[in-house]
């Protein structure tokens, strides 16, 4: 976090350290008073997650604490989109259609509902199915929908080989070529897309968004 300045990475400690109250307040006061760009504070909240989602794996935090970060983000969240709506609505035509879910044995949303909303105001239509999405839910999903790209969401690494899993699947039903497959989540990398198949990944919801915008170009 050596690019934050004090005060990003005091709202960083504070999500990541569950002290809601400071939290909240700060979020708060950088969007609503010192009009700090929401997608940055929505960013910074991303970066907090990691640290829940590392400090969950090690055994430091349990479910609860899930939640309530789950809550916090929620909060921050409610604030912050819409002062990205006011920036730009979305375009009247739509530009491709996206299916998201949060892969099966990952109860997340936070990144996945910042990329649907971004998405959204962006100018595409998304279709967002919830979190521990069955493998046969996403392909039942598909086939009524017709998505031209699928967003796997995961948090936790376990979420890893339920991705595989998943779009695996897909190639199984013979779905695998008719759409774009992007996934997003805690700490994915270029090994963690090659592992599972996707097509690629994005580490923020800028990025997902920009994915989106690149296929829909060449189509």
């Amino acid at each position: 976090m050596a690019d934050l300045n004090e005060e990003e990475r005091q709202l960083v400690d504070w999500l990541a350290d569950m002290n809601e109250d400071d939290a909240l307040a700060l979020a708060k006061k950088m969007l609503l008073e010192d009009q700090k760009d929401p997608i940055r504070v929505l960013e910074l909240c991303r970066m907090a997650m990691d640290v829940v989602g590392k400090r969950f794996e090690e055994g430091e935090y349990f479910l609860p604490e899930l939640v309530l970060a789950g809550e916090m983000l929620d909060n921050v969240g409610a604030i912050a989109k819409p002062l990205i709506q006011q920036g730009g609505g979305a375009a009247a035509q739509k530009l491709g259609k996206v299916l998201i879910g949060t892969v099966h044995g990952d109860l997340h949303d936070i990144g996945k509902n910042i990329v649907s909303f971004m998405l959204d105001i962006n100018g595409f239509e998304v279709k967002d199915i919830g979190i521990d999405v069955p493998v046969a839910k996403f392909i039942e999903e598909i086939e009524a929908y017709q998505p031209d790209v699928v967003g796997l969401s995961g948090f936790l690494t376990l979420a890893f080989d339920s991705m595989k899993e998943t779009i695996t699947a897909f190639d199984e039903a013979g779905l695998r070529d008719k759409f774009k497959v992007m996934i997003g989540g805690g700490q994915i990398d270029e090994t963690v897309r090659a592992y599972t198949g996707a097509d690629a990944f994005g580490v923020n919801a800028v990025e997902a968004v920009n994915l989106c915008k690149n296929w829909m170009a060449a189509a």
